[in-house]
C-alpha cells in the first residue's frame, strides 16, 4: 500500500508543511541508500517545487524526514535546471551578504531581507549516488543555505529580529483562526 501511494506523488502535489508546524523543526535524517522510493520521492517533490514557483524545496517540507533537497535557480522563462542534492552538508563559509525579499513555501505570506554567507562551499552526491562538490556564490550559495537549513530544522524566520518574529507569528495565529 505505501508503494502504491509512493507511485501516485509522482502525479499529484504533495502537501507543503507550513509553520507552525513542529515537524519543520526536526532535523532530516540522512539517506543510507538511493532507493527507487527515494526517486519517487524527488520527481514528487519537483513536480511540487515548479507547481509551487518555487527556487527549492527540502523533503522535510514536504513531510519526509530525509535529508534531500531539490532546486533549480534558472529563470521561470529560462532553460530548466534542476539539481538535487543528497545529504548536502556545507563544508565552508566566508563573507557575508543579505538576501533580499527571501521567502519559503513553508512560510507563507513572509517575505524579508537575511544575513547569509555570500559563499559557501557544499558537498552531498546526487541522485545517481556521484559525489557533488559544489562552490557557490550569489544568488545560488543563499539557496542552498536555505535549503539545508531545512534539514536541520532551520527557518529563515530564526534570522529576523524578534519584532518581525513576533508579527509573523500573530498574522498566522489570526490566519488559522479564521479557516
Amino acid at each position: 500500500m505505501l508503494r502504491n501511494l509512493e507511485k501516485s506523488i509522482i502525479m499529484s502535489m504533495l502537501n507543503i508543511v507550513t509553520y507552525p508546524d513542529k515537524f519543520l523543526r526536526q532535523s532530516a535524517a540522512s539517506v543510507k541508500n538511493i532507493s527507487e522510493t527515494t526517486q519517487e520521492i524527488i520527481e514528487g517533490m519537483v513536480y511540487t517545487m515548479y507547481k509551487s514557483k518555487g527556487v527549492g524545496l527540502a523533503a522535510i517540507q514536504v513531510g519526509f524526514d530525509k535529508s534531500l533537497i531539490v532546486y533549480d535557480i534558472s529563470q521561470p522563462e529560462g532553460k530548466r535546471s534542476l539539481q538535487v542534492l543528497i545529504n548536502p552538508k556545507i563544508i565552508e563559509s566566508q563573507g557575508s551578504t543579505t538576501s533580499e525579499k527571501e521567502g519559503c513555501l513553508s512560510l507563507p505570506d513572509l517575505r524579508a531581507n537575511v544575513k547569509r554567507s555570500a559563499f559557501v562551499l557544499v558537498e552531498g552526491i546526487d541522485r545517481d549516488g556521484n559525489p557533488r562538490r559544489i562552490d557557490a556564490e550569489g544568488h545560488l550559495a543563499i539557496v542552498l543555505q536555505h535549503e539545508i537549513d531545512h534539514l536541520n530544522g532551520i527557518l529563515f524566520l530564526d534570522y529576523l529580529s524578534l519584532l518581525k518574529k513576533e508579527l509573523y507569528k500573530k498574522h498566522i495565529k489570526k490566519k488559522i483562526r479564521g479557516r
